[in-house]
């Protein structure tokens, strides 16, 4: 293998003489001035379907592509700024006649790669912009390892799903493994096969392919992605520290995990036109998992980019090694260094300082927090999201902070008497909410409830839900907005395609990955329809079969308010890789329609929520697929598949924590399983189901029916802005900022502080200076880390802390001391002398 910086050279042009072929790739070295690593070699095997090179593109061409991009990615915070600012002065250059030799190849160059490989650099970085149509997708040895992975890592994401915080293992973390024992079978599996139509289908049918691995690897990514999301139910009906309600066993569990999983996979089916096929659908969070991909099994030329020569496999396996080694310190042997409260050590006692900066109790206020890796990674997956996504939410997060300590010293509905940003509900005395302290046979008594407490929430989760409730109206107003032509053309495509079901669904898309991909056949759409209508069956098979006390015109008000919210949800995680869920809006709709019924109110939330969630994940699975050439419907077939493996090996592992976690979902739990998620949905079934909107609205919290004007309010005039002040506010994303502001109760600035600084350092200040270095290395960087550290985080529990073996020295007793601890004064301001606070009991709202 011969060592170079850049092979140029490797560039064929046939239709060139040797002295014009050698004067282009000295053109071509300067112009990539930033030492892209492969991009030329790919050029010059760009376009599967003739493979137009820079010598044979004309120069009218290459300007029809630019102008096109000119006015499709004006507005596109992906599209990388300096580019933009390239092609504009090419183009005009050219309308000018002010053009040479050198300008006219800059200007080609330019076009073939936004044409022919892709607008992005994190595309290009990792997506092939050709396809090798006769190597082995769909067989039995991917089939069986999807199988197996998808058991395992189901298994230990669901486990670590009630830890605080959570920790995952990826579809990019999963290649790891998939690689060695891909190559295992394909060393010792016989060549043993059958025929079927004409097709033979092997054990081993030769070398573990990419697309072999691809295709495992999409298997597990939709059902990993959408693995805990309806399981935040049936903790909540079960447990006696929340409803411990009996009835809702393993029948009722598989009924609605199963029946949200298929609903979700039948809608992600309808938005393809949407969010998978259109070039401005980055999805930037799948990346890591194709790089990954590539890193393992596509052969990678020797190079050097800015002095680092180590391939992307062996960079892979030394950051792997590294965090397996290095997690054991934050995550055993010196806990004080994950929850790194330090300011609060010097006066441990302070319950200001507490309040402001611990990591704990407070608002955490502090410029460094963490040494762990999976609290760097918590907040906004800043080795994948673009630097734009998480400083806007970053922005809203500490205006916000000023927000909740104003209505906190100023104990604005009695916040000064709770810990500032618990997401625990309490009553009027500080305690915990028992929501079965006011229920009759599963309905709000009034006698209990006017006898017992209305909820309260803190200053955190006050401004947590105020937020939520204008990121709804402002998001969907202005995406509908902003987006409304692409909204308009893909319902005009699904209306053309109901007409002409034998019409492409590539028929209006020209972009190279839609040109390979409409060469293999397609799901129709009636496949994912029925897909629908079977979850829908079992949907109501749950709702009548158990004493849900919920309606069937209800089910299909949410429904269709989900796949309304599916839209401006799935176009925003496509561009910005942030995603939000409508599970407070299907909460207030039900407890509107269904008052004093939380059972119902927590149906219709799996049913709003989850089906989106679950969608969500499954449209990015079908963009994974489309950026790796996997044909459309061994695609399908293997998310039929990894969605039934999931939901039994959920349910399962779910139901053995139930059984054997010591109080598991208890806010002092020793190990972390606090259940967060969970109780966060617990806080909203008391609210919105219990209580009911009208006494929340009316009564405790009047301010929360406004937000939702404020949220249209402001979608307008920004939209207005926008339009006239484009290129200065193209960053700026007010749905990002209000967004960032919904992040706290129990989270707060302690878990999103450090990854801004590696965000900024990797997705902002790498990328524009050492891009060469970012495309080779940072999805490999992300890979590395999170599959090292979750690796750890399980030999951790299970060897060690699962058997009680505790390290008791300072380091691990430090940050649970002192007031940010849970020792000692916890509140602003004491118990009035009556013994509570708020309405006197019997006049509550």
């Amino acid at each position: 293998m011969t060592k170079t910086n850049v092979d140029t050279d490797s560039i064929s042009w046939s239709s060139q003489t040797d002295e014009k072929k050698t004067s282009v790739s000295q053109r071509a070295r300067d112009i990539v001035s930033e030492t892209k690593t492969d991009v030329l070699e790919r050029i010059s095997s760009a376009g599967g379907d003739g493979g137009l090179k820079i010598s044979t593109i004309s120069t009218g061409e290459a300007i029809s592509i630019l102008e096109g991009a000119i006015e499709y990615h004006e507005d596109d915070p992906n599209f990388p700024e300096k580019t933009m600012s390239k092609i504009k002065s090419l183009v005009k250059a050219f309308s000018l006649g002010e053009t040479d030799e050198s300008s006219e190849l800059e200007l080609k160059f330019e076009a073939v790669l936004i044409g022919y490989i892709s607008p992005y650099p994190e595309v290009r970085s990792v997506v092939d912009a050709t396809d090798e149509v006769d190597i082995p997708v769909e067989t039995i040895r991917a089939y069986f390892l999807g199988i197996v992975f998808i058991i395992t890592i189901c298994g230990v994401n669901q486990f670590f799903t009630t830890r605080q915080p959570k920790i995952s293992i990826s579809a990019a973390v999963i290649q790891l493994f998939l690689y060695p024992t891909g190559k295992i079978l394909e060393k010792v599996l016989p060549d043993w096969g059958f025929v079927i139509r004409g097709t033979r289908y092997s054990l081993n049918p030769g070398p573990w392919s990419f697309k072999e691995q691809m295709l495992a690897t999409c298997m597990m990514h939709g059902s990993i992605s959408a693995t805990n999301v309806s399981t935040n139910l049936i903790p909540m009906q079960h447990l006696n520290v929340f409803y411990g309600n009996k009835w809702a066993g393993i029948g009722f569990q598989f009924l609605v995990q199963f029946s949200s999983q298929y609903i979700g996979m039948g809608l992600a089916g309808t938005m393809r036109r949407w969010v998978v096929y259109p070039v401005r659908a980055l999805w930037p969070t799948i990346l890591p998992t194709i790089a990954m991909n590539r890193a393992l099994l596509k052969a990678e030329k020797a190079t050097t980019v800015h002095g680092w020569s180590i391939s992307r496999y062996w960079f892979f396996w030394v950051v792997f090694g590294i965090a397996f080694a290095t997690y054991w310190i934050p995550g055993y042997l010196f806990t004080a260094l994950g929850t790194f409260n330090w300011i609060n050590w010097i006066a441990p006692n302070n319950f200001n300082l507490a309040v402001i900066s611990g990591s704990t109790l407070g608002l955490g206020f502090n410029p460094i927090t963490t040494f762990d890796w999976t609290i760097i990674n918590h907040g906004f997956d800043p080795l994948s999201m673009p630097f734009y996504t998480a400083i806007n939410q970053y922005s809203g997060l500490v205006l916000s902070a000023f927000a909740i300590i104003g209505m906190y010293w100023s104990n604005y509905k009695y916040t000064s008497y709770l810990p500032i940003n618990t997401n625990v509900l309490r009553t009027n005395t500080g305690e915990a909410y028992s929501v079965q302290k006011i229920l009759t046979n599963g309905l709000l008594d009034e006698k209990k409830y006017q006898k017992y407490s209305p909820p309260f929430y803190s200053a955190g989760a006050l401004l947590d839900l105020g937020t939520n409730f204008v990121f709804y109206p402002l998001t969907i107003t202005l995406i509908f907005l902003s987006e409304w032509r692409t909204v308009y053309e893909s319902f005009k495509d699904t209306f053309k395609d109901l007409r002409n079901p034998l019409r492409s669904n590539y028929a209006k898309f020209h972009d190279v990955h839609s040109r390979m991909m409409a060469k293999y056949k397609e799901v129709p759409d009636w496949w994912f329809y029925a897909v629908f209508f079977g979850g829908l069956g079992l949907t109501i098979a749950a709702i009548k079969s158990y004493p849900t006390r919920t309606s069937i015109p209800g089910l299909i008000i949410v429904l269709v308010i989900s796949f309304i919210c599916l839209i401006p949800i799935s176009l925003l995680q496509s561009v910005t890789g942030y995603s939000f869920g409508i599970g407070t809006m299907t909460d207030m709709i039900s407890g509107y329609l269904w008052p004093g019924n939380p059972s119902s109110m927590m149906i219709m939330r799996i049913y709003g929520n989850a089906i989106d969630s679950t969608a969500e994940a499954y449209i990015g699975n079908q963009k994974l697929a489309h950026y790796s050439k996997i044909p459309p419907r061994a695609m399908f077939r293997v998310q039929i598949l990894g969605t039934l493996l999931q939901c039994l090996v959920t349910i399962g592992v779910l139901n053995w924590q139930m059984s054997n976690v010591d109080d598991l979902c208890s806010p002092t739990q020793p190990q972390r399983f606090r259940c967060a998620s969970q109780r966060n949905f617990y806080a909203g079934s008391i609210t919105w189901g219990a209580i009911g909107p009208k006494r929340m609205f009316d009564g405790m919290y009047p301010i929360l029916k406004y937000c939702f004007l404020m949220g249209f309010l402001l979608a307008i005039p920004f939209h207005l802005l926008k339009l006239k002040f484009r290129r200065c506010l193209r960053y700026v994303n007010p749905m990002l900022i209000i967004a960032g502001m919904s992040n706290w109760a129990p989270y707060n600035l302690s878990y999103f502080t450090p990854g801004i600084y590696v965000s900024f350092a990797f997705m902002f200040v790498i990328r524009r200076r050492y891009l060469g270095w970012w495309e080779k290395y940072n999805y490999i960087l992300h890979s590395g880390l999170t599959a090292g550290v979750a690796l750890a985080a399980v030999v951790i529990f299970f060897s060690v802390q699962y058997t009680s073996v505790k390290l008791n020295w300072w380091g691990n007793s430090i940050s649970s001391s002192g007031i940010d601890g849970g020792e000692g004064r916890q509140t602003l301001l004491p118990l009035p002398e009556g013994g509570y606070f708020g309405p006197p009991p019997g006049h509550f709202p």
